[in-house]
């Protein structure tokens, strides 16, 4: 049994996944057993093609999983965690823009944790993108964080660890890859920010805009608030016959 499983959701980023796959594997091997585990969310370009080549010709650690239909991302990193065989997972976004040389930031953290920790997060304090992307993320953040009083800067980062059992215990929800400290929090759990890289994206083009994420966003956030008001986590003891 491997011991991280590092989930990639990708869509139309065919370019990205051969580099990007260097840089897992050069992180990662050699450090602990380890799987790789891409989910195509139904790429309108030859990702898919490009993952089998990769898979038969350099990386045993590699599997593939392809959405029939589109699903989104949350959806992605969903069936990814589900098809893991670790009880650890790393997320990284399929643009390149998380270095994978970070997630042995995540593991080193986690190591003489607090057992109530189960969700180690990425948190980008050097931005590598457009004013426009960094101001509608810094507003979203600060608004999220007063409503949902997560106490995380940076809840869009891609690059997290987290046990596997907790993530399937979440409620699922499109875009939930966004609010997890907040579910983790309401499953009774703790989530600690760890600073990480960020890079420009250098291949493909982003799949979100603006608007997009400010209008959606506002949805979700109403909802993920109603859940941590009517969420409950109640200690259990088990009484013992005489």
């Amino acid at each position: 049994m491997p011991q991280l499983s590092v989930v990639v959701p990708v869509f139309n980023e065919r370019d990205n996944i051969p580099p990007l796959l260097a840089e897992i594997a050069a992180a990662l091997r050699g450090r602990l057993e380890f799987e790789i585990i891409y989910v195509d969310d139904q790429s309108s370009d030859d990702s898919c093609a490009v993952l089998a080549a990769e898979q038969a010709a350099r990386y045993p650690e590699l599997r593939v999983l392809h959405h029939v239909t589109r699903s989104g991302q949350s959806t992605a990193v969903w069936n990814g965690v589900r098809a893991a065989r670790s009880p650890w997972i790393a997320t990284l976004d399929g643009d390149g823009q998380n270095d994978p040389a970070d997630i042995l930031k995540l593991l080193a953290a986690r190591e003489g944790a607090a057992a109530d920790i189960r969700l180690f997060a990425g948190w980008r304090t050097t931005r590598r993108d457009s004013f426009n992307k960094r101001i509608s993320s810094k507003v979203a953040n600060a608004v999220r964080s007063r409503m949902l009083r997560d106490a995380t800067p940076d809840t869009g980062c891609g690059l997290k660890l987290f046990e596997r059992e907790v993530f399937l215990r979440l409620p699922y929800f499109d875009h939930m890859h966004r609010y997890l400290p907040a579910l983790v929090k309401r499953a009774g759990f703790a989530c600690r920010s760890v600073p990480v890289g960020h890079r420009p994206r250098t291949a493909g083009v982003s799949k979100y805009g603006m608007l997009d994420r400010l209008w959606v966003g506002l949805a979700d956030l109403r909802g993920v608030a109603w859940l941590m008001r009517r969420g409950k986590v109640t200690e259990v003891e088990e009484l013992q016959g005489s």
